[in-house]
């Protein structure tokens, strides 16, 4: 169906229209979201379609459909599961679909479960990166977790995947072995076939003698591999799994969460639209309004008033915006969200705060000098994520039920959310997934969901709530600002005596927690969080390096406005201050930047392998001054105290800068990336190339400020985001491995920003310690 129009969950819809499909003439991402579901059966097979356990369908035609519990946010999430199962099934991809699946226990994230016990419940933070600890399984399971963040989808979905497919296989095997009389274990498995010898039958002619027969209890893996059996490590190698989205992206068919439309029954199903406003931050409450202005205008239909926010709804957007800009309504705010108090806050929490230990070896604190070789300060700013598309989504209150449609990375957590204001059980809340125009981690919170749904009953109608950019910027909370020192101290060949990292900002993951599971308002949370650590936040901090004296601290600061995790979260921050620190303790030791670096990388392998190549591949000339080529390394998926963890990622960058028009542009980002086992290379890369493009914006944007309550960065225009003119050549080359796949969605964004920070220096010799990097030049 064409991106505009979709059938009500009245009219029947087939199955063939349910499907993301890779078939020819397939490809169109249509109204699954709009068949009705019991959330408890995730996978009901339809008439001529026999099931497969909670994640695979195999129909009379031979369509395969795999469930897919994650949000598609452009990551290629609907193309990377469905892949990893269409493999070990021997599935043929023209005949593979994917499913958006609804919540449920069967789709539990386990891994970001452990990660993300310091937001849930962080009086057992210890249980952290314990994936099988019972209770944490519990809870993932009773709370239907599948949250799409972090970059787990790799983590929590392979191996259930997988098995499942091979279950399948097995099956599908002594389906196939029992009418030719043999082993089925002499059987097997291609392009949607089930072979032995010359014999051929389809999976389609027996799936449903398949599941009559026992799994194996051990599921039958095949060997796993990378990429496209290792070929597509190369950069010119033509992937051998294009996705399945992209159809119906380029032909604009792909339904996001505005585009959701009904045919409606009556007068009293047919939508309308609303535009919203919200109080400046500060916790505003709504205090004035005249509905008068607006009473004539064509379109307009009427007002929904609550405690902090007005909306104005009509049979098109434009005219329920239009009406809000004619009312103008007021609010007043009790301690408005000011940018000078906030940096006053984040200042005297730096140099005065209580500290909490992050973490700390040998002599920690005690061994740096009263004047050490190096002390630096650095200043971080809120950063707006700046999704493609605002905050949208669309509710029907019906047979006391309520509907949502809307983009989620906790679809369940809002539900629950949607629930609580609504007086409804959760299980009256259903929830149709639909993909999101980029999230950047925006798509965590849900205040949008549950507004329409107020909103939606206030009018009993459907109502498609969009917020305009300006909304976005206001009530989208930013990646929360922060300063840092960083100093050491280092003998005479440089080596590393004593480091010490330390940083005031807010406990954003325990507010970010106490809004996403506690169902807290973001004023609620911020002073449930005051004074506590934030370990989330620290991610990184501890450098790669050999240090024989180390302390890293946390100071909660206060700042009064809401923030959230956002893409390359805190390796974003954590890396731009340790790769540009270790670059100026280099030049203070005399010592080039690569051999530095590797000098005090001791036994970090992968790491010193992605700096040699990426040097090499770049023709690294040292850095000189007035070079502008500048170097960076991160890590992530470590340990606390810095080791490499089961699945790791390692990136090294070069980026170059040039005097162009208009000033200095980087030109050129080469990559070297250690991400393990890579089940498709083209994702991978898509996924790097993305995440340096989304840094470029954080590292060369507008800084985002507040006066007032009010952000001074309402479009995108006047964040300065970079224009494909501005975009430098990304260079990208992969090490071939077998470790365990780590996700790329997240690495490069952090590497990025320091490596162009670096190659400024070597072009200007001017040292920028802020982000964005020109916010603190005058």
């Amino acid at each position: 169906m064409a991106g505009g129009g979709l059938k009500t969950p009245d009219i029947p819809v087939s199955r063939r229209q349910l499907l993301v499909g890779g078939g020819i003439g397939a490809g169109l991402l249509l109204a699954w979201w709009a068949w009705p579901r019991d959330h408890a059966a995730p996978l009901d097979p339809a008439k001529g379609e026999t099931g497969f356990g909670a994640w695979l369908r195999i129909a009379e035609d031979g369509m395969v459909t795999v469930a897919v519990p994650q949000l598609e946010m452009g990551q290629g999430v609907t193309t990377l599961l469905p892949q990893i199962a269409a493999v070990e099934l021997g599935a043929d991809w023209r005949m593979v679909a994917v499913e958006p699946a609804p919540t449920s226990a069967a789709y539990a994230n386990f891994p970001l479960a452990a990660r993300w016990v310091p937001m849930w419940r962080p009086a057992i933070e210890a249980m952290a990166d314990e994936e099988s600890d019972v209770a944490l399984r519990k809870w993932a399971r009773d709370e239907r977790f599948d949250a799409t963040a972090d970059g787990t989808s790799l983590a929590a979905y392979e191996t259930p995947l997988r098995e499942a497919a091979a279950s399948a296989r097995a099956m599908l095997c002594m389906a196939a072995a029992e009418r030719w009389e043999i082993d089925w274990q002499q059987c097997r498995t291609e392009n949607g076939t089930v072979r032995h010898e010359d014999k051929a039958v389809g999976f389609g002619e027996l799936a449903a003698e398949a599941a009559q027969f026992d799994p194996p209890k051990v599921p039958p893996l095949l060997p796993a591999s990378s990429g496209e059996a290792g070929e597509a490590l190369e950069p010119e190698t033509v992937p051998a799994f294009p996705r399945l989205d992209a159809p119906s992206k380029a032909t604009g068919s792909y339904v996001f969460a505005g585009d959701v439309r009904f045919v409606p029954d009556s007068d009293a199903d047919r939508m309308v639209f609303a535009a919203i406003r919200h109080g400046p931050v500060g916790d505003a409450e709504l205090t004035r309004f005249d509905p008068a202005p607006a009473r004539k205008l064509p379109g307009y239909l009427g007002l929904v008033k609550a405690k902090r926010w007005l909306a104005a709804y009509g049979t098109n957007w434009w005219a329920a915006e239009q009406a809000l800009r004619r009312i103008a309504p007021g609010f007043d705010t009790a301690d408005p969200v000011d940018s000078p108090r906030m940096v006053e806050a984040l200042d005297a929490g730096l140099r005065r705060g209580d500290a909490h230990e992050i973490m700390a070896w040998g002599e920690g604190e005690e061994a740096l000098p009263d004047r050490p070789t190096l002390a630096l300060r650095y200043d971080i700013a809120p950063a707006p994520h700046a999704t493609l598309e605002t905050a949208s989504a669309t509710a029907r209150l019906r047979d006391g039920r309520c509907e949502i449609w809307a983009a989620s990375q906790a679809p369940e957590q809002m539900r629950q959310a949607v629930a609580a204001q609504l007086g409804l059980s959760v299980e009256d809340v259903i929830h149709y997934p639909v993909g999101a125009g980029s999230s950047f981690d925006r798509r965590l919170d849900h205040d949008h969901a549950v507004e329409a749904a107020v909103i939606a009953r206030e009018v009993g109608r459907p109502v498609q709530l969009t917020w305009s950019r300006w909304q976005e910027s206001l009530a989208g909370w930013p990646r929360a600002p922060m300063a840092a020192v960083l100093a050491a101290e280092i003998d005479a060949d440089g080596r590393i005596l004593a480091w010490k990292t330390r940083i005031a900002m807010p406990a954003t993951n325990r507010e970010q927690g106490r809004r996403l599971f506690e169902g807290a308002t973001p004023w609620a949370a911020i002073d449930a969080s005051e004074g506590e650590v934030d370990t989330l936040a620290m991610e990184g901090a501890v450098p790669p390096y050999a240090a024989q004296n180390l302390v890293v601290q946390h100071v909660p600061v206060r700042i009064g406005l809401p923030t959230a995790r956002q893409r390359g979260n805190a390796p974003a921050y954590t890396c731009f201050l340790t790769e540009t620190f270790v670059d100026e303790l280099a030049r203070k030791a005399g010592r080039e930047p690569l051999g530095y670096r590797i000098q005090l990388l001791e036994g970090r392998i992968r790491l010193i392998e992605c700096l040699t190549r990426v040097t090499r591949g770049a023709v690294w000339g040292g850095g000189l001054p007035a070079s502008g080529e500048g170097l960076a390394c991160l890590q992530m998926g470590q340990g606390e105290s810095g080791e490499e963890g089961p699945r790791s990622g390692h990136i090294a960058c070069v980026a170059r800068v040039r005097q162009g028009e208009g000033g200095l542009r980087a030109t050129e980002l080469h990559f070297t990336c250690d991400i393990g086992r890579i089940p498709n290379a083209e994702l991978a890369r898509q996924q790097i190339e993305g995440g340096a493009i989304f840094a470029l914006g954080l590292a060369l944007g507008a800084p985002l400020d507040y006066e007032n309550g009010l952000p001074d960065l309402g479009t995108l225009s006047a964040m300065r985001l970079p224009g494909m003119a501005a975009t430098p050549e990304i260079m990208i080359e992969f090490v071939e491995s077998e470790a365990e796949p780590f996700d790329p969605g997240e690495i490069s964004v952090g590497v990025t920003l320091p490596a162009i920070a670096n190659a400024l220096f070597a072009a200007t010799g001017t040292r920028l310690r802020t982000l964005p990097l020109f916010s603190g030049v005058t």
